[in-house]
């Protein structure tokens, strides 16, 4: 139980034998996966990456919140699907470094998700909801998150 994660007053913790660090607590959490196809290339990569290839990434979003709307929602999946789907939009069957978004920086998997996340953020974000953690996959074992 060395790293043991216990509720203590209704908030998560995290003990350990060095340190407890208190961590977030949400009741609700949601999870949508969808995906696009897009190509980049990492500068400055020194390897097969720096080449200009191409993925078909996942992309996972998470929402959590503590409170149910009227209709028992803490959010509607549609609704979390829609924002998603108008980023992923500007993304999708694009040369990625050649996108406002990542012409000083790299298009890679860390920067996708946290694009991303920053862009769901500013839209779904409010008093009950926020989205908590974007991952984008761009193999079936390779995936980097972004959270906030």
């Amino acid at each position: 139980m060395e790293n043991a994660i216990f509720v203590e007053n209704g908030i998560r913790a995290k003990k350990s034998r060095h340190f407890r660090r208190e961590l977030a607590y949400y009741m609700y959490e949601l999870q949508i996966i969808t995906q696009f196809a897009a190509a980049h290339q990492l500068r400055n990569y020194r390897g097969k990456c720096e080449k200009l290839h191409g993925h078909n990434w996942r992309i996972e979003v998470f929402v959590e919140g503590e409170k149910l709307n009227d209709t028992g929602l803490l959010i509607d999946f549609k609704e979390v699907k829609d924002a998603t789907h108008r980023i992923l939009e500007e993304l999708d069957h694009s040369f990625l470094n050649e996108l406002s978004q990542f012409k000083e920086q790299n298009p890679s998997s860390e920067n996708i998700a946290a694009y991303i996340f920053t862009r769901l953020s500013n839209e779904l974000n409010n008093t009950n909801i926020k989205v908590s953690k974007v991952t984008a996959w761009e193999s079936d074992s390779a995936s980097s998150s972004y959270i906030g």
